[in-house]
């Protein structure tokens, strides 16, 4: 039995808290929290009558941490699980600190707004210290690790799919089929087709600034940063076909890195058609992916954020979509002195994702392993005070859930491997 409160109510947030309901031995009682309270009804009165869990809604600023401090403490959750953006991480664990519960999230911090100076500082630090300028990094987030060891709390950072399960694969391919993992390849393959000209398969503001941005990989023990777009690869990818992919940078790169001993490079790839790729720039060169505030007609916005109003909700495409995804790993090594090549990977359709939970696979991907998470936390099977990122744990029960609450997984022995050149 156990008391989870959800902070967000978009569409992993809505795909979580489905897989919960649908877990109700575990989760017996559920809160839905947004600023939105709306949304949190909607979902409510959609599930009630199909659950045995309890559902309450408040309405919540994650900005706030007395807000979300007063919320814990009238809920009394035994954890928090972090659906919102990826800008209100820290203010939500430190709310979690003050009112003693544990945190659960699926992304790693970012900043609002990338311009706000005492950030800036620390950035250009880091960029400097350790050569890659991604506006996202585990660094924020980690510097809270002895704060939760002193409280007896846990952190689980990034259980979604990319970062999430393809870490827990990657802990997984070294427990049971490397005595050492020489390189660690990550692919994203969406498949789907949504009809629209451009649209966004999760968060327009998280995707496009990611996407945009300078690429990177580890290798040898640093960092080697690219250009945006710079390298790109073919891959045939199992029940998808064969798709173009791009190098791009990604945040389990870095706590890979850091959690899998004697890896020596680490890669990340996402497919994209061309489509996407030409209306995405043109958007960049006419100043859209901006974060910085503009004034227009006598009031302040920031671009990315009208950009966004203007773009389709991800959570709208979920009918409309055909197709699949495919996101895995490609694992080099050594096992008993002699090389192997395995790919563990999940293929997702997207209609049967809607025919379950009314949304498209990308939320589905990333909704399932939240509430997979949440529930390694809960039930202690997952649990020790501090941060941690889910590669840290023991990979088994994570591995059996994904199997049994939707999304099977498959390992390939001697697979292709990836072969990378510059794009023109």
């Amino acid at each position: 039995m156990s008391r989870l409160l959800v902070i967000g109510c978009g569409g992993v947030a809505s795909v979580a808290i489905q897989k919960c309901c649908q877990n109700s031995e575990v989760f017996t009682d559920i809160c839905i929290a947004s600023r939105t309270k709306e949304k949190c009804d909607a979902l409510k009165e959609k599930l009630e009558g199909k659950t045995s869990t309890k559902i309450e809604t408040e309405k919540v600023d994650a900005d706030n941490v007395d807000e979300v401090v007063e919320l814990i403490k009238s809920y009394h959750p035994d954890a928090v699980l972090n659906v919102a953006l990826p800008y209100q991480d820290l203010t939500i664990m430190d709310a979690c600190l003050k009112a003693g519960v544990h945190y659960i999230d699926t992304a790693n911090f970012e900043p609002e707004n990338t311009d706000d100076p005492q950030w800036r500082e620390i950035y250009e630090k880091r960029c400097k210290d350790l050569g890659f300028t991604a506006y996202f990094d585990y660094s924020w987030q980690w510097d809270y690790k002895e704060r939760f060891e002193q409280a007896g709390l846990t952190a689980l950072l990034g259980t979604g799919f990319d970062p999430g399960v393809t870490s827990v694969f990657s802990a997984y391919a070294l427990k049971h089929y490397f005595d050492e993992i020489h390189t660690i390849d990550i692919l994203d393959c969406n498949g789907g087709d949504h009809g629209y000209p451009f649209a966004t398969n999760f968060n327009p503001e998280i995707n496009l600034r990611e996407v945009s941005a300078n690429g990177s990989y580890w290798e040898n023990g640093h960092w080697v940063e690219t250009e945006p777009m710079e390298y790109k690869s073919k891959y045939n990818f199992p029940e998808v076909g064969e798709k173009d992919m791009y190098l791009l940078h990604h945040e389990e790169i870095e706590s890979l890195a850091k959690n899998i001993p004697g890896v020596k490079r680490i890669r990340f790839f996402m497919t994209f058609g061309q489509s996407y790729l030409t209306h995405m720039k043109c958007l960049e060169n006419v100043g859209m992916l901006s974060t910085s505030p503009i004034e227009f007609n006598g009031q302040e916005i920031v671009p990315i954020q009208f950009l966004k109003a203007l773009l389709p909700d991800p959570a709208s495409l979920g009918p409309r979509t055909v197709g699949k995804t495919n996101i895995g790993c490609i694992f080099t090594g050594v096992k008993d002195g002699k090389e192997k090549t395995i790919y563990i990977y999940n293929v997702c359709d997207h209609q049967e994702c809607y025919k379950e939970v009314e949304s498209q696979a990308i939320s589905y991907t990333t909704g399932v392993p939240a509430m997979i998470g949440s529930m390694m936390l809960v039930t202690g099977q997952w649990r020790k005070p501090g941060v941690f990122n889910v590669e840290e744990f023991d990979p088994d029960p994570y591995m059996e859930a994904l199997n049994k609450w939707g999304l099977p997984w498959v390992v390939c022995e001697n697979p292709e491997t990836v072969t990378v050149w510059k794009a023109e």
